[in-house]
């Protein structure tokens, strides 16, 4: 899969379709992400993220692809990107925080393996700009249905004793890709007191569920980067689905207007110097 993504952004760089390609590099064992700015750039370390571990590196690729497209406005820049990934750029753009995405934005897409996309229970595994992997099916929404299948009590009981295990790192609101604000409500006092450790529950993170709501595009790594391994990606998959069926949205997807919770946002199509 390496070989093909690698000469797929080549011929893209080469023939000056993109300023610089947002990928992956691996580096003295390590990987992270890196801006390639030329078809030689890829010859050191250029990598999809899967040559470390039984399963892939991840990153919130779209935060860092919003900021260098903040910095660097008028260029056009390729991207590699998953199924989460491109979600996450499609959200982004939505609310404006990318503008004129279809613009300025290449997507080069690669798809999850199996093993991964059933672990994390993606509806979709693979992006919509396809280049490289072999495409693995749906997997379900099993443990949210099994939490669904609780009584009230039961279900309070289950959430509470998972936030009283949370240090309030803030290690779900930094990774999360569609967390944006320049004003955290995590971080005010008058809401959320800042020196409490653990911090009330469930204000903290019933809170952040609320901004989540269409909004998460479920790449889970909110989970997975949390030290008490609170299921935090379940509780926004239930916050999606209600936002599906009251609003008919789905976040992330390529069409469908802005988010229903986006009351005071531009329009994803009109940009304006008060923008």
């Amino acid at each position: 899969m390496i070989d093909t993504v690698r000469e797929h952004v080549k011929k893209l760089l080469d023939g000056q379709e993109i300023s610089g390609f947002l990928g992956l590099k691996e580096e003295d064992g390590n990987i992270f992400p890196c801006l390639f700015e030329s078809s030689s750039d890829l010859e050191n370390g250029f990598t999809v993220g899967e040559s470390d571990g039984p399963e892939p590196k991840r990153y919130p690729i779209a935060s860092t692809l919003m900021t260098i497209a903040s910095a660097y406005p008028d260029a056009v820049l390729g991207v590699l990107v998953r199924g989460c990934d491109e979600r996450a750029i499609n959200e982004l753009g939505r609310w404006n925080q990318i503008p004129r995405l279809a613009e300025r934005i290449v997507k080069v897409g690669i798809a999850c393996p199996k093993e991964l996309a059933q672990a994390h229970e993606c509806l979709k595994p693979f992006p919509d700009e396809f280049v490289a992997g072999e495409k693995a099916d749906p997997a379900s929404y099993g443990r949210v249905q099994e939490i669904a299948n609780l009584d009230i009590p039961a279900r309070l009981e289950y959430w509470l004793g998972e936030f009283d295990r949370c240090i309030k790192c803030y290690g779900c609101r930094d990774v999360c890709p569609v967390c944006f604000c320049n004003v955290c409500t995590l971080e005010d006092d008058v809401l959320i007191r800042t020196g409490d450790l653990p911090p009330e529950n469930p204000m903290f993170h019933l809170t952040r569920a609320i901004h989540m709501a269409g909004r998460c595009i479920d790449c889970n790594l909110c989970t997975e980067v949390c030290p008490a391994e609170i299921p935090l990606r379940t509780l926004y998959k239930r916050v999606a689905e209600i936002v599906r069926d009251e609003f008919d949205y789905v976040a992330g997807q390529p069409e469908g207007g802005k988010s229903p919770l986006n009351v005071l946002g531009p329009d994803p199509g009109h940009t304006s110097a008060n923008d």
